[in-house]
């Protein structure tokens, strides 16, 4: 063949384009390049052959194998009961509802709305990729069956107040059970829930009324703890410092008690040891403090109490 120019296209120049063609797609083909993120899964026919790691691999040209580029070292975020504008469509500022996932029914027959975000991360590319055909919506119908059966046992206010916690701690486990039997490759990092609130209108405006009556119960509560802790504390003192006072007093009494039994054994031993002597000397001493006023002088009444002798100064005064 030959253009206008004179210039010949012959069967070797062609050949060699040929070929280099087919060594251009060759190459192009055999290189693929995998984030630091993710992780790469490669099909050789449609058959699984192998998981690489980041950096540049090589995989069979001209479509013999095939890579699908999986991130697992990101951390996804779901949320239900409500859509963010965000980025992420997960934050609260600025987001629309959605009543059709937050709607529950409680275990005491009343209704609730609860947002929540699920957070997961893909643990197994192979799995994840071939266990699960629509993965976004079946993480949500596991999540939504996960946290309607938890809110459904449970009365209005404690999904509200004390058990929220517990629900997101069993969420999470249930989650990953129902995952792991599903070989799907996913873990759950987190669930937490947001906003839980009773509908909209009446009932809402009743739960405030509620909820403002256990804050002033709480607050009754605790001005009661405060005051016992300081008076229990005093009162305490006051009994100790008396309980206290009455021992001295009873080791006082026992301690005179003592002192008088001691006193009366020594005078027994004395006067067993001489009666009459220690007699006489014990009717002197009564005599004498019977005898004797307080004013010293002395008055004699005969034996039989008949009459007295009017001897008023035998004291000796003039």
């Amino acid at each position: 063949m030959e253009n206008r120019k004179g210039f010949r296209l012959t069967p070797r120049f062609a050949g060699v384009i040929i070929a280099a063609l087919i060594v251009l797609a060759v190459a192009a083909t055999s290189f693929f390049s995998v984030d630091q993120t993710e992780n790469a899964v490669v099909l050789r026919f449609g058959r699984y052959v192998r998981t690489v790691g980041p950096g540049l691999q090589t995989k069979l040209p001209l479509g013999i194998e095939k890579n699908y580029n999986v991130e697992t070292a990101v951390v996804k975020t779901l949320s239900f009961g409500y859509r963010g504008t965000d980025l992420y469509g997960t934050a609260l500022s600025g987001a629309y509802t959605t009543p059709d996932e937050s709607m529950m029914l409680t275990g005491d027959l009343n209704i609730v709305d609860v947002e929540w975000i699920v957070q997961y991360r893909i643990s197994d590319p192979r799995k994840y990729l071939f266990s699960i055909e629509d993965k976004e919506t079946t993480i949500r119908d596991i999540s939504q069956s996960v946290m309607n059966q938890l809110v459904g046992d449970l009365p209005i206010l404690a999904v509200m107040t004390s058990e929220r916690t517990n629900i997101e701690y069993d969420a999470q486990r249930q989650m990953q059970e129902i995952f792991d039997r599903y070989d799907s490759g996913i873990e759950i990092v987190a669930v937490k829930l947001q906003n839980i609130m009773p509908p909209e209108g009446e009932v809402q405006d009743a739960f405030e009324d509620v909820n403002k009556a256990i804050q002033d119960m709480n607050t009754l509560i605790n001005e009661g703890k405060q005051y016992y802790n300081q008076e229990i504390p005093s009162a305490e003192g006051e009994a100790d410092k008396i309980i206290s006072e009455a021992q001295g007093y009873a080791a006082e009494r026992v301690n005179m008690a003592l002192g008088d039994t001691a006193r009366f054994i020594a005078v027994r031993n004395e006067y067993e040891k001489d009666k009459e002597t220690t007699a006489m000397r014990l009717y002197i001493e009564t005599m004498e403090d019977v005898l004797e006023s307080e004013s010293g002088e002395i008055t004699l009444i005969d034996k039989t109490l008949e009459n007295y002798l009017p001897l008023q100064m035998i004291g000796g005064s003039v």
